[in-house]
């Protein structure tokens, strides 16, 4: 089982996940465990939307792969996180990147999307799309439903904040991919 709550390695991350299918795990930086309640049905319901608008783009433009909530990626700073929404460009997955051990990721995604259900801080989500983009992920959308409202956060780490009625790109990283917030709402 786990050895230490205050710095938990991969591998004991990755079996108290297994463990606890019901509970979504991420590690910070600090190598400390951080639990995040499930989500109520309308924010599983806009999850799972994100990835059906993403992944159809993705795959049909044969863009990359996309990720769910429940793949981990290993940021250079240690911290293990997973977005409601990653996209990964093809070129930095490389052959056979599916085969072998079912590990966390040892790479930034490309773009990520968070989405704020009834019980998360913006703040925290904040604090985290900013540790996304300090770590090599290069455009983020954080999607924040309680007030009808996305932030869009850059490489160049320049966040733009948009109304409900925007139609959000996916700009240079996930080309050609649009969606209407309101949708994400």
């Amino acid at each position: 089982m786990v050895s230490s709550l205050s710095r938990i390695t991969d591998e004991e991350l990755m079996l108290l996940s297994s463990q606890n299918p019901q509970l979504r795990f991420e590690r910070n930086a600090n190598g400390t465990l951080e639990t995040m309640a499930p989500t109520g049905g309308i924010s599983g319901n806009r999850e799972a939307k994100a990835i059906s608008y993403l992944l159809t783009w993705v795959e049909s433009n044969e863009l990359g792969e996309v990720f769910s909530s429940s793949g981990g990626f290993k940021l250079p700073n240690g911290a293990v996180r997973s977005a409601d929404a990653a996209f990964v460009a093809k070129e930095r997955l490389g052959a056979g990147w599916d085969e072998g051990a079912d590990e966390f990721f040892n790479l930034a995604p490309d773009f990520v999307i968070e989405i704020r259900s009834q019980n998360d801080s913006l703040k925290k989500l904040q604090e985290k799309m900013e540790e996304y983009i300090a770590n090599g992920v290069r455009l983020g959308w954080l999607i924040d439903r309680k007030n009808k409202q996305a932030y869009v956060y850059r490489a160049d780490n320049s966040i733009t904040q948009f109304p409900a009625d925007t139609i959000l790109s996916g700009e240079d990283v996930v080309p050609g991919f649009k969606l209407v917030l309101k949708r994400l709402l």
